[in-house]
């Protein structure tokens, strides 16, 4: 027996140092990559500037170019009226004006390429950290399992269990979270501002060549492109943290948060009661309190298929009581599998705030959640 356990140590040893080079190894890809996106987020700087600085020489370029061509023709219209000196002198002045304009233009396609493909990869390299950074968090609760009480965990291997399940999903969570919040970035204000940019690059040239209500015209839109792009990072921040709880507090942010979901949805209809006298919290607590009634709206909207969605919030001066109850299908609470990931973090909240959790389900029969925290919880 007691060799058994000498040679399961040697084999967890053995583990944890090969976790950990592989921790470290990974770290320093991380730390690698990072200064090579630094390194070209400098070069992709300053590419940007050389090529609005070669913008701007190509359309004066252009103009002076334009400028020869018209003295040029109108010199042919009076040909007889000027030396061969100055025919020629006009001619070789609009033939190097051109030939200069040829050459700037194809610098500036030359940094425009190398502007894209400078962007292609930094988003290439912002993946690649993002992957080795996940990589690291999952390889730190490996490590960490392995660094503890194995006779502990034994004892509790059912908790163990449920626990290790839940820190997993809290990192695919997070990664998901992550993939999601740079996905809307990169689809949303990325491509708008990307749009923006290229579009101011040839206002300059609308009002060359169209004039200047053209030009005013192009600038309009850009604007309303700002506007959206503005709006929608906005939202973005919003939906990791509504900045009206640090200004407003819970109530004025529960109920701006479910009039914004009721204006999304069709249905189900959504209600919001309060019951006692509103009043602040400390910053932490209201964040929880107001992360658990987000958790528990959007499991009702996403499996709930229900009609109608209550919110009650009741303020005491020792507790905060939050029901939340949807007429929806309902579900076997007896069915351990029932208990997905949300409500497993609403469980985690909860303990945390040294509060109560209450869940009264049925089939067909809707949803009850009943969540008390007293006011002393840290």
């Amino acid at each position: 027996m007691t060799n058994n356990k000498q040679t399961l140590d040697q084999i967890i040893e053995q583990m944890k140092k090969a976790v950990q080079d592989s921790k470290e190894q990974i770290f320093e890809i991380c730390e690698q990559t990072r200064q090579e996106y630094e390194k070209l987020e400098n070069e992709l700087k300053e590419t940007r500037h050389k090529v609005s600085e070669i913008i701007k020489q190509t359309d004066e370029k252009r103009r002076q170019a334009q400028l020869a061509r018209n003295r040029l023709a109108a010199m042919s219209r009076d040909f007889n009226t000027f030396s061969n000196d100055e025919v020629q002198k006009v001619y070789e002045d609009a033939n190097e004006q051109r030939v200069q304009l040829v050459i700037l233009e194809n610098d500036e396609k030359q940094l425009r390429e190398k502007r894209d493909q400078l962007e292609r990869r930094l988003l290439h390299l912002e993946d690649t950290i993002n992957r080795a950074e996940t990589l690291v968090g999952q390889v730190s609760v490996v490590h960490n399992f392995l660094d503890g009480d194995l006779q502990e965990v034994g004892d509790m291997v059912e908790d163990a269990r449920e626990k290790q399940a839940f820190g997993l999903k809290i990192i695919q969570a997070q990664e998901e979270e992550r993939r999601r919040v740079a996905r809307e970035i990169h689809d949303g204000p990325a491509q708008l501002l990307a749009n923006v940019l290229l579009r101011s690059e040839i206002i300059g040239r609308v009002y060359d060549d169209q004039g200047v209500d053209a030009a005013f015209a192009e600038l309009q839109d850009v604007r309303s492109a700002i506007k959206s792009s503005l709006t929608e990072v906005r939202r973005i921040i919003y939906d990791l943290r509504p900045m009206a709880l640090d200004d407003l507090g819970l109530i004025p942010t529960l109920r701006k948060y479910l009039d914004g979901v009721a204006e999304q949805q069709s249905e189900p209809e959504i209600r919001f009661a309060l019951h006692g006298n509103e009043y602040r919290m400390v910053a932490n607590l209201e964040v929880a309190l107001f992360r658990l009634v987000q958790e528990a709206v959007q499991n009702a909207l996403k499996h709930a298929e229900a009609e109608q969605i209550s919110v009650k919030v009741e303020m005491r001066s020792t507790q905060i009581t939050l029901m939340i109850h949807d007429d929806g299908k309902g579900f076997d609470t007896d069915e351990s599998s029932t208990f997905g990931f949300g409500l497993m973090g609403m469980k985690e909240r909860v303990n945390m705030l040294n509060g109560e959790l209450k869940i009264e389900a049925a089939k067909a029969k809707g949803t009850k959640i009943s969540i008390i925290v007293p006011l002393d919880a840290d």
